[in-house]
């Protein structure tokens, strides 16, 4: 039964963490080179992970600890993941895996 509900909030945490779209011009620090990443750019700041890609990806953001945060398909142009906490997140496409902290 714990293990029941234990799935059940984390299933609502992740059901409050959304992505959205945005036409906002990026500023801070960008911390991946996008020459390596076939365009796509990822940054932290604010509380908010931004990612601005030329294509449609599929993206996961976890917990330095490896708790999932978020998953989504974002379609090309900049999105923004606004979340609760500060703090060091992990943000994989494909095979990239890229370290934010914000």
């Amino acid at each position: 039964m714990a293990l029941v509900l234990s799935l059940g909030l984390e299933n609502a945490a992740l059901a409050e963490v959304q992505w959205r779209e945005t036409n906002k011009d990026v500023q801070g620090k960008m911390w991946n080179d996008p020459r390596q990443s076939d365009g796509i750019e990822i940054y932290g700041r604010n509380g908010t992970i931004t990612i601005v890609t030329p294509k449609r990806i599929n993206v996961r953001v976890y917990t330095i600890l490896g708790q999932m945060v978020s998953q989504a398909t974002l379609q090309p142009g900049t999105s923004e993941l606004r979340l609760g906490s500060r703090g060091i997140y992990l943000v994989r496409i494909g095979n990239l895996t890229q370290k934010v902290a914000i």
